[in-house]
């Protein structure tokens, strides 16, 4: 076996392996009596046909392909350990002769960090911003949400609810078609094509009207993309909305519990505080964890970027609720391949800031106890109100792991806040 150590770059090892064709030919041997006892072999009893029988009948590339399958793994390894590489996870391999047998494998290796003097860095967090325009717009929300609907006898406005029937075609196949449907007119509106609420502006009730709209160049469906959909539509009911009144009524309307308008508004209030003050905790976290990885030399293998993007794009999927990742590419016309890409940059930082926050929880010395574990656990329970089973699945090994690494990485970060501000050294 001979191994050259082509080059070591973003914290891959590239070798190439050129095999002894001693070696190759014992594993062919070994091939040989594998699969002569598995093949039916007209004149011969099953395991006593000749190699050269067996070769002509199977071909020899199926039994080279079978002895490299179990020669391979077994001259890696003895690659790895005559070049001393530590490697992260199985590594990329590609036969690139035959005669002699070489091969190329890319080795991921363990990343490298090497962190700068993130005891220096001083930011200050942004000021919660919020005011009372903010709690305006959440109240009349809630009034709209209130709100009741009214048949009118004028022709159809901007905000009416419609009851409409729809035929369409592009192409003479059929598009939209459906009876007694309701539709809200929204100026500008993209659904079902832009330019259909306009079309439905000052109609009357049973009055019917036919009109053309064009297939939007990003449309979903990619296939209909700039085709053009001709809409036959008759209007029905029309609809107006009534606000309710900003009194005390409107306010135990919204709930029960609230008996004045004054305490909803102070109500609304404090959530937007606390909803403006935790994401102003999030974007200073972010921008600290940011300048602490812009200090740092951060070398990892791209593999680290695919299982991220893997990650990201399970995290998509579970939040379609079932959709699943082929419904999820339909409905923003794109491929996977696309999608990937796409993903690779937030990836890729979400891959560095953990390997920066892992290096820092090691200088720092941060550790998760036991206790905290059992606390976060119950803490998950509290919040998802599971049963014995989600005790059970977060009581696993693997999931207290998890929880170690998710609150160790929840400690270091606030550790380093707390750096950033200046209150600890």
């Amino acid at each position: 076996m001979k191994v050259t150590r082509e080059k070591t770059e973003n914290s891959q090892a590239f070798l190439t392996v050129e095999m002894d064709p001693a070696d190759v030919e014992a594993a062919l041997g070994e091939s040989y009596y594998r699969l002569v006892k598995k093949t039916n072999i007209p004149g011969f009893r099953k395991g006593k046909a000749p190699r050269s029988v067996l070769e002509r009948t199977i071909g020899r590339e199926s039994l080279l392909q079978d002895a490299l399958s179990h020669l391979i793994p077994k001259t890696y390894e003895q690659a790895i350990k005559e070049q001393k590489i530590d490697p992260l996870a199985q590594p990329h391999i590609e036969v690139t002769q035959t005669d002699p047998v070489v091969f190329k494998a890319t080795v991921p290796m363990k990343p490298s960090v090497k962190l700068g003097d993130y005891h220096s860095i001083r930011l200050k967090p942004e000021a919660v911003k919020f005011n009372e325009v903010d709690v305006d717009v959440v109240v009349e929300n809630l009034r709209h949400q209130q709100a009741t609907w009214e048949p009118v006898a004028r022709p159809v406005d901007f905000g009416d609810l419609v009851v409409l029937d729809i035929e369409s075609n592009i192409e003479g196949k059929p598009f939209i078609d459906q009876k007694g449907v309701q539709y809200q007119l929204h100026r500008g509106s993209p659904f079902p094509l832009p330019g259909f609420a306009e079309q439905l502006a000052g109609m009357k009730r049973d009055e019917e009207k036919e009109f053309t709209l064009k297939v939007s160049s990003d449309y979903p469906r990619g296939e209909l993309a700039g085709k053009e959909s001709h809409f036959k539509v008759k209007v029905g009911e029309i609809k107006q909305e009534k606000l309710p009144k900003l009194n005390n009524s409107f306010a135990k309307q919204v709930n029960p519990e609230i008996k004045t308008l004054t305490s909803l508004r102070k109500l609304i209030s404090a959530n937007l505080k606390l909803r403006a003050e935790e994401k102003a905790r999030a974007d200073f976290e972010e921008k600290v964890v940011a300048a602490v990885a812009d200090l740092s030399q951060v070398e990892f293998p791209p593999l680290l970027v695919e299982m991220e993007v893997d990650r990201l794009l399970d995290q998509r999927t579970r939040d379609l609720g079932g959709g699943g990742l082929e419904e999820y590419l339909k409905s923003i016309n794109k491929t996977e391949a696309e999608l990937r890409k796409e993903l690779e940059p937030p990836a890729t930082k979400r891959a560095a800031y953990s390997l920066v926050l892992e290096r820092v929880a090691e200088e720092e010395k941060i550790e998760v106890g036991d206790g905290e574990i059992e606390a976060e656990i119950e803490e998950m329970m509290k919040n998802t109100g599971g049963g014995d089973e989600l005790r059970q699945a977060l009581s696993t090994p693997q999931s207290r792991q998890s929880i170690k690494q998710l609150l160790t990485s929840r400690k270091t970060i606030q550790h380093l806040v707390e750096i950033a501000k200046g209150a600890t050294r």
